[in-house]
């Protein structure tokens, strides 16, 4: 197999670095590092993590932290946030952080950023977080920026590490807000299609459309985010599949309780199968082949320049095994 090198379109993976059930925050790291290693043998270009806080679910909240740690166990895949909710942190802290992590693994460090809480009301408090602090984010970003290039907007206040480190930095979203800001700021474009696919054709559009060179960018560059459960049976991706559901469902709605798979299923039957569906409206599903050709369709819905995947399997195993079969697969699209 060749591996990506060939490819004329990167693809990347959002690691959610999911704790399943029976499972411990420690397993769910060492997961995320064979699952960098595994991406990177295959050639994927970069492996993101996502801040989350107060989810029993989702091992990501240091962001940062989890980045270095696999950072030590890789050599060459980028790695970064997919992203960091700036609102819930001071600036010069984010910008000392990921100027640390670029010291410590040069060229091979992006900062992706996103306004979203990540959180409930009760978590924001604990964060410290004012609840005005998103209507900051477009000065915030600002600020960062002038950081890590190191043309501080506050007189006499350096990052270090971070100065003159310009990691680059991408605006995540899934509105018109995140596009017309990218767009305004020169800056590449996340949209989270994987989880919240509504808007994805008009926010590209409006990007495209309304994007101004930076000297970061001078040609608009859209990453689009897509679930993939791939596996050697159509089979085993479609049972794959009912596990993530369930886990979403219960993760969702089942307010913190243990449910067994069949409350899990009454639970979808109820209501919350509606929800979770929407979520996953893009994803492609089964053997490599049927994988490949959705991302084939999807390149083209999406208006992307990059993929970035989040695959959804219920074990480590099968997430392993899906980034192998999509590897694959993708060696047969073509943008």
């Amino acid at each position: 197999m060749k591996g990506f090198h060939s490819m004329r379109i990167p693809v990347s993976i959002l690691d959610l670095a999911p704790i399943a059930r029976g499972e411990t925050a420690g397993s769910s790291i060492a997961a995320s590092v064979a699952l960098a290693q595994r991406a990177e043998e295959h050639g994927y270009r970069r492996v993101w993590y996502a801040e989350h806080h107060n989810m029993p679910s989702i091992a990501s909240s240091a962001t940062s932290v989890l980045i270095s740690h696999v950072g030590a166990q890789t050599s060459t895949i980028r790695l970064g946030a997919g992203g960091v909710m700036l609102p819930n942190h001071a600036p010069l802290t984010i910008a000392e952080q990921f100027g640390t992590l670029e010291a410590m693994y040069p060229g091979r460090i992006d900062l992706g950023l996103g306004r979203a809480p990540g959180s409930d009301q009760n978590t924001m408090y604990a964060l410290r977080r004012n609840p005005n602090s998103a209507d900051r984010f477009s000065q915030d970003v600002l600020e960062l920026q002038a950081y890590l290039a190191g043309e501080t907007r506050v007189p006499g206040v350096d990052a270090i590490p971070g100065k003159g480190t310009n990691v680059p930095l991408y605006i995540l979203g899934s509105s018109m807000f995140g596009a017309t800001l990218a767009a305004a700021l020169g800056l590449p474009y996340a949209f989270a299609s994987h989880f919240a696919p509504q808007m994805l054709e008009p926010a590209v559009a409006a990007y495209r459309r309304e994007f101004t060179a930076s000297e970061q960018l001078a040609e608009p560059y859209v990453i689009a985010g897509v679930n993939v459960v791939a596996a050697d049976t159509t089979e085993e991706a479609r049972a794959n599949l009912g596990t993530v559901k369930r886990n979403l469902a219960v993760g969702l709605f089942g307010r913190g309780q243990q449910l067994s798979d069949e409350q899990a299923d009454q639970l979808l039957a109820q209501g919350a199968g509606t929800h979770v569906n929407s979520m996953l409206t893009h994803a492609a599903v089964g053997t490599r082949t049927e994988v490949g050709d959705y991302l084939d369709g999807f390149l083209k819905t999406a208006d992307a320049d990059e993929l970035i995947v989040a695959h959804q399997a219920p074990t480590t195993e099968a997430r392993l095994r899906s980034v192998t079969l999509l590897a694959e697969a993708l060696e047969d699209v073509r943008v």
